[in-house]
């Protein structure tokens, strides 16, 4: 009788906690769509000026990318019981992860190199907001990660089974979403000025 009423209840709890991680993310993504609401708006003005994206941030997509096939090959490899598999590619997923951040901080000091700031001299409307959106992302990366690591030791330990995933499914939601976001983001930055 015991193994009845507590399968329901775990499954309600695990649905439940699924539920608030979308609520947060959809907060995030209001967040953001203010953010890029207001590049538009502020795009029409006088002192705008255009700035080439580094190369580092096209490059850094391609590695977040693979960061996100990683952690979808490790939920398979859990699910199935190879929790060595499923361990491996927790933490290739956790270094892309990482070089994704280098790569960023790179692109930042190209940023510098050209002589464009987030403020003083060198910086402009369009400069500011290309720091806050990448910074911004950056901070939920910086989550992103730590929930990897917490993942990874999980993992190790043998805490996740086909059964018993509920926390790799929402650290792997809430990973696949910084993702999507930077795709955005990037896009955004790159095709807004042909757009509006």
């Amino acid at each position: 009788m015991s193994t009845y009423t507590e399968a329901p209840l775990q499954v309600k709890l695990d649905r439940s906690k699924k539920h608030m991680m979308w609520f947060a993310i959809a907060s995030l993504v209001m967040m953001f769509a203010g953010l890029t609401s207001a590049y538009v708006v502020s795009s029409s003005r006088r002192d705008w000026r255009e700035i080439e994206l580094p190369q580092e941030f096209f490059w850094s997509t391609g590695v977040i990318v693979l960061s996100s096939i990683a952690l979808i090959l490790a939920k398979k490899a859990i699910k199935s019981g190879n929790t060595k598999g499923g361990t491996f590619l927790t933490v290739v997923t956790l270094i892309l992860g990482s070089i994704f951040v280098f790569m960023q901080f790179q692109g930042f000091q190209s940023l510098v190199d050209q002589k464009i700031f987030l403020t003083g001299t060198g910086s402009n409307v369009n400069a500011s907001y290309i720091y806050l959106m990448v910074v911004a992302h950056l901070a939920h990366i910086a989550a992103g990660l730590i929930a990897l690591i917490v993942m990874t030791i999980k993992t190790v330990q043998g805490k996740y089974t086909a059964q018993k995933i509920i926390g790799f499914e929402l650290g792997s939601i809430f990973w696949h979403f910084v993702d999507i976001l930077w795709i955005y983001l990037l896009l955004f930055l790159v095709f807004a000025k042909d757009i509006f």
